[in-house]
Parts: structure tokens; C-alpha cells; sequence
């Protein structure tokens, strides 16, 4: 979606506005993900500053990931985070070009617009390597809720765009679980699909 203004003393932006706006999400899986595989080259424009960088990201997850698991009572397993930590060492120092990432671009966050057939909103924008941009995407609920699903999503991305898949599987253990836990506990779905992928290792 194209910025149009900003006031950076308001913190607040002036965007296109989208119409007829319908959610890419009212269409089948299949059409939705041939759709983004579309996109998301489009949106992977060389990046570095002024953007946040995963690997700062990453860094801050590993600090803080252990303590919120504490405080929100272990919601799931010690394994499954030592998975995830484990994910960030190996993933974060060793990163591929840096591009403008969508750290939430699923299904319900593209509109049907006129200038372009869809466009993205809320971009939650960070740089970093291609393959942590599909992780939204893979943990999907709009796309269907299994094992199987998800890992068909994570297949067919990582195949149709030429990406490392063990390293988008690994981006989505990491930045699943960082969004799964909050001070009431930690989200059922998440915390399934960070188990389907260190599963699927």
C-alpha cells in the first residue's frame, strides 16, 4: 500500500486507500497462496536502515523468550524453546541479502485495490533474509489449522520461490513461539504449528 503522508510528531500516516478492499482471504487456499508467491517478490526491496533488523529482533527474542516463558507459567514444553533458541543461533548471524520484510502478511492482511490488483496492509516492516518473510504466511489459520497444511504451505512457498526451506522452517519455529506468548499464557494455535515445525526438521 503506498504512503501518501506522514506526520512523524503524531506518529500517524496517510495511505491509498484500498477498494473494493475485499480480503484475499475470501479466496481458496490454493488461489491465495499462488497469489502471494506473487507478491512477495514485489515487496523484497534491498533494505537496511531506517528498518529494525532481524537480527536485532533475534537477539532480543533469545533474551527475553526464556523470561516470558517463565512469567506466562511454562505454557509449553522446555524443548520447543531450546528449539527455538537453538533456531536463532544458527539463523540470525548467518542470513542471506537484507531485504523489506512483511513480518505479518497473511491472507487477511491483503486487499483487492485498483491500482494494483492486491495490496498489502499492516507491514510490521523489519530487514532481513527472504525465507523469515514466509513464516506469517506458513502459521496461517485463514489456510487451514494441521500439520499437514502447514507444512504443504511451507513446501510449496519455500519451492515456488527458490528459498531455503530448512531455513524458512526454522524462521517460523523462532517467530511463531516470540508471537505465541503473552502475560495470559501463550496461543494454542501457535504453540501447534512451532511444534509441526521443529517437528518437520
Amino acid at each position: 500500500m503506498r504512503l501518501l503522508a506522514h506526520d512523524e510528531a503524531r506518529s500517524a500516516l496517510l495511505v491509498e486507500r484500498a477498494r473494493p478492499g475485499n480480503h484475499l482471504s475470501q479466496l481458496a487456499p490454493d488461489a491465495v497462496l499462488g497469489i502471494l508467491c506473487d507478491l512477495l517478490p514485489r515487496l523484497w526491496k534491498p533494505a537496511t536502515s531506517p528498518f529494525h533488523s532481524l537480527a536485532g529482533e533475534a537477539e532480543r527474542w533469545a533474551v527475553e523468550l526464556p523470561e516470558r516463558w517463565r512469567r506466562a507459567a511454562q505454557p509449553f514444553e522446555r524443548a520447543l524453546l531450546d528449539a527455538a533458541l537453538g533456531a536463532i543461533g544458527e539463523l540470525a548471524g548467518s542470513q542471506g541479502e537484507q531485504v523489506l520484510l512483511h513480518q505479518d502478511l497473511h491472507a487477511g492482511n491483503v486487499l483487492r485495490a485498483e491500482r494494483e490488483p492486491w495490496l498489502a496492509i499492516d507491514p510490521k516492516p523489519l530487514a532481513g533474509e527472504r525465507e523469515f518473510g514466509l513464516a506469517p504466511i506458513v502459521r496461517g489459520a485463514e489456510l487451514g489449522h494441521s500439520r499437514a497444511l502447514a507444512i504443504a504451505r511451507l513446501d510449496r512457498l519455500a519451492g515456488d520461490l527458490g528459498l531455503d526451506r530448512e531455513r524458512a522452517r526454522g524462521w517460523t519455529l523462532v517467530q511463531t513461539l516470540a508471537w505465541a506468548i503473552d502475560e495470559d499464557g501463550a496461543g494454542r494455535e501457535h504453540v501447534e504449528v512451532a511444534r509441526w515445525m521443529h517437528a518437520a526438521s
